[in-house]
């Protein structure tokens, strides 16, 4: 993808992050100094930024990692703005696999919140919302829960997100593969 830079290889997978992505670090810089917060403040707000996306590239590879298991080569994952996008060569022939492919990646992010409420409990530090802010609160409570909303987030039934892909892989299970990806489609534009 042009204007990225590649940050390294896992696993054999080029790992891209667009220019677009700085864009996204000096807002959030640039609106704590703005709010008169600290420096401090505003590098708490773009560590959280980085993380975040540490996990997007997680999810990804979730994706890119179950998507080899079936013999399905990614070309590489690049990091967006708006999140991370691996380019398979192609989906699982096989509507079962779809299906795993397209769940890896919430799996990844469920299991990233549940290790993280783990970690948050074991630490006696605060679980809930009530001390949830933009700015300030506790890092490891509002990644959790970050992890916890892109997993469902990304489970909605709006292809071609990862919900859309399942819903696409269970039709496809009893329709034929053009008239479940139809269905899927549909169904996306009307959430859209």
């Amino acid at each position: 993808m042009r204007w990225s830079w590649k940050l390294g290889e896992v696993a054999g997978i080029g790992i891209f992050v667009h220019a677009t992505f700085l864009l996204v670090l000096v807002w959030v810089a640039l609106s704590h100094l703005a709010r008169g917060h600290g420096v401090s403040e505003a590098a708490g707000g773009m560590l959280l930024i980085l993380a975040v996306f540490g996990t997007v590239i997680l999810h990804e590879l979730g994706h890119a990692l179950t998507a080899r298991r079936f013999g399905v080569r990614t070309r590489d994952i690049t990091l967006l703005p708006i999140g991370g996008v691996a380019r398979l060569e192609r989906m699982p022939d096989k509507p079962a696999q779809e299906l795993l492919v397209a769940l890896a990646g919430p799996a990844v992010n469920v299991c990233i919140a549940l290790l993280l409420f783990g970690v948050i409990t074991l630490l006696r530090a605060p679980i809930g919302f009530e001390g949830l802010h933009v700015v300030g609160g506790p890092f490891l409570t509002k990644l959790m829960w970050i992890n916890v909303f892109m997993a469902g987030f990304n489970l909605l039934p709006a292809f071609p997100m990862d919900g859309g892909r399942v819903l696409r892989a269970a039709l496809a299970m009893r329709l034929t593969p053009e008239r479940a990806t139809e269905l899927a489609a549909r169904l996306g534009q009307a959430m859209a």
